[in-house]
This record gives C-alpha cells, sequence and structure tokens, in this order.
C-alpha cells in the first residue's frame, strides 16, 4: 500500500474515534451533572460489556443484528439511498424465517437451516424491492416509502401471529417453535443455554466481507456507487441507473432480512408479537453513519453501539446511572460524525497533532 493509501485509510478513521472519545467525555459530563461518578460508571459499562463471558456473550448478541442492519443502510447509502425501512425488511424477515423454520420439520438440518435464513434474506429483499422500484422508476423518495413500509411491516406481523401462524396450543400471540434443524448452534451449551453466543455473529461477519467484495471488487458495485457518487455522470457514462438503484435495494433489504433471521434461527426461536419497533434497523442508520458507510466498518461500528446497549444496563444497576446516559453517548457520537467538518476544525487547532491535520488534508485530496 503507498503512503498516500495508508494517509486515507488512516483519515477514513480519524474522524469516528474523535467522535467516540469526545462522545465519552458529553457522556461523562452529563454523569457528573447527576452527581454520579463518570469513572465508577464507565468502568461498570466495561464490565457489563466484557467483565465475564456471559456478558461478553450478551455483547456479541446485540452486535450480530447491527451488523446486518448496518449493512443495509450502509448498501443503499452508496447509491445515494436511504434505507430507512430496515426495520420493516428485518420484521419480515422474522416472520418468514419462523414459518419456514417450523413447517419444515423433518427436513434434513443440511437443507433446513440454509432454507430458513435464506426465506428471511428473501423475505427482506422482496419487501424493500417496493419502495426500491418506486424509485428507480417513478423517481417516489423511498424515505417516505421505507418509513411506510415499516409500518405495514409491523401491523401485518401484528395479524399473521394472532391469527394465522399463531401457535394453537399457547394463549400468548407467539408463532410456533422452529425445528431444531433450523436452529443455529450456540457454542456453550444446548439450544437453550443461557449462553447465547451463537454461529450468526459469523454470518454476520461473511456478509460484511461478501459486501464489501461486491461493492468494491465487481462490476455491479462499481455502478451502485457511481451512482451514489454523481448519477447524472453515471447515466451519462452508459450505466443504468434505476437498475444499479434497485439492485441496492435488493441487497440491502436481504441484509436486513438476514437479521431477523438470524434473530429467529439463534435467539428467539419463534416469532414473538411487536407492539412496537424493537429498534435495530433504526439503529443500524447509526451504525451505517458512524462506519462512514463502510461495509468493514460496519463492523466495528456495531460492535460500539451493541456494548453500549449491553454495559448500559450494568451501568444502570452498578453506578446508578440512569442507561438513557448511553444513549446520549450514542447521540453525540452520530452528531459528531455528522458534523464531520467541525470534528475536522477541531484538528486543525495547534497542538491536536501534525499527523492529524494530514490526515484530513490527505482524505480531501483522495475525494
Amino acid at each position: 500500500m503507498s503512503g498516500s493509501g495508508k494517509k486515507s485509510v488512516w483519515s477514513e478513521l480519524l474522524v469516528p474515534v474523535v467522535a467516540v472519545l469526545v462522545g465519552l467525555v458529553i457522556g461523562a459530563v452529563f454523569m457528573a451533572a447527576t452527581g454520579a461518578s463518570p469513572l465508577v460508571a464507565y468502568e461498570a459499562l466495561l464490565r457489563g460489556c466484557f467483565g465475564s463471558p456471559v456478558n461478553i456473550s450478551e455483547t456479541i448478541v446485540y452486535t450480530t443484528p447491527l451488523i446486518f442492519t448496518g449493512l443495509s443502510i450502509a448498501i443503499a447509502y452508496r447509491a445515494g439511498l436511504f434505507n430507512i425501512g430496515a426495520e420493516g425488511q428485518m420484521i419480515v424477515g422474522m416472520v418468514a424465517a419462523a414459518v419456514v423454520g417450523a413447517g419444515g420439520a423433518g427436513l434434513p438440518r443440511v437443507i433446513h437451516l440454509p432454507l430458513t435464513v435464506l426465506s428471511g434474506a428473501a423475505a427482506g429483499a422482496i419487501w424493500a424491492a417496493v419502495p426500491g422500484y418506486l424509485k428507480a422508476k417513478l423517481g417516489v423518495h423511498e424515505v417516505v416509502n421505507s418509513i411506510m413500509m415499516n409500518y405495514i411491516a409491523l401491523f401485518f406481523s401484528h395479524y399473521l401471529v394472532n391469527g394465522p401462524i399463531k401457535d394453537p396450543g399457547i394463549a400468548t400471540p407467539y408463532s410456533a417453535e422452529i425445528a431444531d434443524s433450523a436452529k443455529l448452534l450456540r457454542f456453550v451449551g444446548d439450544f437453550h443455554s443461557a449462553f447465547r453466543l451463537n454461529t450468526g455473529i459469523l454470518i454476520a461477519v461473511a456478509a460484511a466481507v461478501l459486501v464489501f467484495y461486491i461493492l468494491y471488487r465487481t462490476t455491479t458495485g462499481y455502478e451502485i456507487r457511481a451512482v451514489g457518487a454523481n448519477p447524472d455522470a453515471a447515466r451519462y457514462a452508459g450505466i443504468n441507473v434505476p437498475r444499479a438503484m434497485a439492485v441496492s435495494m435488493l441487497l440491502a433489504g436481504a441484509m436486513a432480512g438476514l437479521a431477523g433471521a438470524v434473530q429467529v434461527c439463534a435467539i428467539q426461536y419463534k416469532f414473538l408479537d411487536l407492539f412496537v419497533f424493537e429498534g435495530f434497523g433504526f439503529d443500524g442508520i447509526a451504525v451505517a453513519l458512524v462506519a462512514k458507510g463502510n461495509p468493514l466498518g460496519v463492523i466495528g461500528a456495531a460492535a460500539l453501539f451493541g456494548a453500549l446497549s449491553r454495559g448500559s444496563q450494568m451501568m444502570q444497576g452498578m453506578a446508578h446511572v440512569p442507561k438513557e446516559v448511553a444513549g446520549i453517548v450514542q447521540a453525540a457520537i452520530i452528531l459528531l460524525v455528522a458534523a464531520e467538518g467541525l470534528v475536522e476544525g477541531w484538528l486543525r487547532i495547534p497542538g491536536i497533532g501534525a499527523r492529524a491535520r494530514r490526515a484530513v488534508a490527505a482524505r480531501k485530496e483522495d475525494a
């Protein structure tokens, strides 16, 4: 890698890292304002994330769906689209996986498990195809359509789990439990072990690598990025802009659908009635933003938000700090990443470091 390339990679990492550090400082200010010790609170947060094997397991469990939804947002972002519908795409992925997982009992595991997971991806892709088609062919804004599709998915799933797919043997609105042949393996214990770390994280990391390869090593990925950079120039160069937009939304929906499928196959083993959105799809927006749309960066950003979500529970119990403070830290990080110019301005202050300033300048030259 050339020196310029190294600087570019460093500069891409610089703003998110500074945003995280400043976000933690802002969180500490709010903690101090409530009379709590920031050091004790952050110690509790770290213990909640990494203090025991079970806590590490739960942090990874929180991280896994965020990788998928972060990838979903990042793919659309590269095409110049804002897929705010990942929440709904995840829901239909959960429903599809629950139906196929329970209905395919008797199939060999080597067939049933991939079929169940892929059914979730397919359902998410189909759900995303609606706003994708409307955007590509009719120019209808994808944000409005994908928001509406979220609510349709939520209420449609509510109807299904209270009717056609409800387990008749119980009063609670749950679907039937999926067969063991459709369950993702856990690393320790059986399917109902309290140690919930499972092979879903391997699928998530593999998906991130695959998305990176598609975006940066294939013609389709090049077209998606070209359309995102400048659709008029891409059209002039002979790229089918509507097709690139539609493909990006299909891929984005598939990633969100995978999040739902893995959640069912590894954690819930059934579809549970949802009265409100779980939030993984919306949190994926923050993950993709902090990762700056880089599929590999999504892994680290998802781990950060997964750790904050898990650790905030321990922080509330041990340090008596409201877990909402972790939300303040997340919000501060997002705002600082979004206000990239502000962070870059800080980096120009004398004494911050010549290396940091050179990195920012290198990124502007490479842009």
